[in-house]
């Protein structure tokens, strides 16, 4: 259970309702997601920004060369096309590292560009770009470099590119490396010696929204440079349309907020995704069973995402790379059903690691209690898992979340998944001592460490840690009370205007106290999830279901109402009075082509 919070946004929501032609209750949504503080209402959710959401419209996306070193680079990079120099795009091996490397050099070779690209092996080479990377391309007659998703932190990397007379272009989106200025205790950023460094997190850059992922700071670039070179030719409106149905998968599987021009480009995405005309994306689609005309952001985030993720991961990331250039539609299917059983894998593996993590945190906790950062080192769980094992095991426990696993070429590796009060950089800024490299951002971070330092890291994260109380407890942002009885279909498919959902643009979410569960069955494979009859105090009946941890639900239950109490509501011989308090999403449950409401529930107390 979580730590309800409702939303208490102000706005003429009558107005907006009437202005815009939808429900008050629709309005009341928008605000919720437009305002972000008291101060700023007015501003956030007039007219004008209420159009805007509702429309989302390309208009609205930045001009890329706001960004700090864009026209530079673009400019650098025109200059190399012309002069015939061999440029190599360096990537990383997950979704947006695999998305932007795509875009970066199917553009540069559009420009006329003589263009490679790399992707680090994730055990071998790590992540981003090494000193053997940058000594594998000068080997190769490489005259420049362009990194995309990584970069910013590679300042001795690029130092050593320099050296032996390399040029380089940093694209990246992460957080910029600083050190705090001893005189006035203000961050200075550590930017690499590259000789053009594009990230729109740059302090002294003027691009308004900074969380884009890397796939979009590459779109950003070819834009910059396309509009350099002065061209007008269909093939480029062509190439942008195709390339946002990439920006948008990379969006969406990096997590990024979607706010601002992020949710245009992943509106945009799923809407081009039908059309697009990349064999390898088709083949991945139709592998996995999923009807292209009815892609939703889940699909991204859970099903194509993580094939895309598992080259990478137990293999390398230049297969779903090599997917995405196939122009044979027997290889690329070929390919893509590589990818899906190497995810099959994935999972198959990810299960064991949790397991193993569950069983050193219960052990740690039961001897020294449950540290407030949990650093959990599984030497024998493959390296590129770290990260999947750490967010779930993050989830469980609502606690900022490190797993380490023994690196193949000496030392450990890992990755971190953070909660909503850890700024997890910034704690790991302050002991970096201790690692051999690291990057990363507020909720995410990535690691390489010393076996003999893990147990000084654990204790030095814990000392320094100041959560208490309240910041253990998850949060769950409610939109508003609203009875049941006031959803209704036509409501619910008023709410498509807010799609798509997803980090930072979630689906609305109601409360409702004294819900009466009155039948229930437990369903699904593994009996994970639940069906239920309710009532409110209308005395109207509706379905219900339930997609959460079965086992704590059951418990809570069982606390509340008595053991009997719940056997006998899942053989329907309840009186109503097993009544509680439920957070939901009203749905359209659609089945043997006739619709019905039903409720999700998202939580309970």
């Amino acid at each position: 259970m979580s730590k309800w919070m409702i939303a208490n946004k102000k706005a003429d929501f009558d107005r907006i309702a009437e202005e815009f032609g939808i429900r008050n209750i629709t309005a009341r949504l928008i605000a919720n997601r437009l305002i972000s503080c008291r101060e700023r209402e007015a501003l956030e959710c007039s007219d004008e920004a209420v159009r805007a959401y509702l429309e989302k419209s390309v208009s609205i996306m930045h001009d890329p060369m706001k960004m700090a070193d864009m026209e530079k680079g673009a400019r650098i990079i025109l200059d190399k096309i012309q002069e015939g120099a061999h440029i190599r795009v360096i990537g990383d091996y997950d979704v947006d590292g695999i998305c932007s490397s795509f875009i970066l050099v199917s553009g540069l070779r559009l420009l006329g560009g003589n263009v490679d690209c790399v992707l680090p092996d994730r055990v071998k080479d790590g992540y981003g770009l090494s000193i053997k990377l940058v000594d594998d391309a000068f080997d190769a007659g490489i005259d420049t470099i362009v990194t995309c998703d990584n970069g910013i932190a590679a300042y001795e990397q690029i130092a050593h590119a320099k050296e032996k007379g390399m040029t380089v272009v940093v694209t990246d989106h992460h957080e910029v490396p600083f050190e705090v200025s001893v005189e006035n205790g203000e961050k200075v950023e550590i930017l690499p010696p590259a000789d053009a460094v594009i990230d729109p997190k740059r302090m002294d850059g003027e691009y308004p929204f900074a969380e884009i992922c890397g796939a979009v700071v590459a779109y950003k670039f070819l834009q910059a440079a396309h509009a350099l070179t002065g061209t007008l030719e269909e093939k480029w409106d062509d190439f942008f349309e195709e390339m946002l149905v990439f920006a948008g998968i990379a969006t969406v599987c990096d997590v990024m907020e979607l706010k601002d021009e992020n949710r245009v480009i992943v509106s945009k995405s799923l809407e081009l995704i039908s059309s697009t005309t990349n064999k390898g994306l088709k083949a991945l689609i139709h592998v996995n069973s999923l009807d292209e005309n009815s892609i939703s952001c889940y699909h991204y985030g859970f099903v194509i995402g993580p094939c895309l993720n598992a080259t990478g991961r137990l293999d390398l990331a230049t297969r779903a790379l090599s997917l995405f250039f196939e122009e044979d539609v027997n290889e690329a299917a070929r390919i893509a059903s590589e990818l899906k059983n190497l995810n099959d894998s994935r999972k198959d593996m990810t299960k064991l690691g949790v397991d193993e993590a569950v069983k050193f945190v219960e052990e740690e906790s039961a001897k020294n209690g449950l540290p407030k950062v949990l650093v959990i080192y599984l030497p024998q769980v493959h390296e590129s898992i770290a990260g999947i094992i750490a967010g779930k095991i993050k989830e469980k426990y609502y606690r900022p979340t490190f797993v380490l696993t023994k690196a193949i070429d000496g030392g450990a590796k890992g990755s971190g998944r953070s909660i909503e009060k850890y700024d997890m950089y910034e704690e790991m800024s302050a002991c970096k001592d201790l690692f051999s490299k690291f990057g990363g951002h507020k909720m995410a971070a990535g690691l390489s460490i010393p076996e003999e330092k893990i147990d000084e890291m654990r204790d030095r994260l814990n000392e320094a840690c100041n959560l208490s109380g309240d910041d253990f407890v998850p949060v769950l942002h409610v939109d508003m009370v609203m009875p049941l009885k006031y959803a209704d279909m036509d409501l619910v498919r008023e709410f498509d205007k807010l799609e798509p959902f997803g980090n930072g643009n979630t689906k609305p979410i109601f409360a409702q106290r004294d819900v009466a569960l009155l039948s229930g069955r437990v369903m699904g494979k593994n009996r994970n999830c639940g069906k239920y009859r309710i009532s409110d105090d209308s005395g109207k009946i509706y379905d219900m279901i339930f997609f959460g941890d079965m086992e704590k639900w059951h418990s809570f239950l069982a606390d509340k109402f008595g053991q009997d109490s719940v056997d006998e509501m899942y053989l329907g011989n309840t009186d109503g009075n097993m009544k509680i308090n439920i957070a939901y999403y009203p749905n359209i449950n659609s089945y043997q082509g006739r619709e019905s409401l039903q409720f999700i529930m998202n939580d309970y107390c």
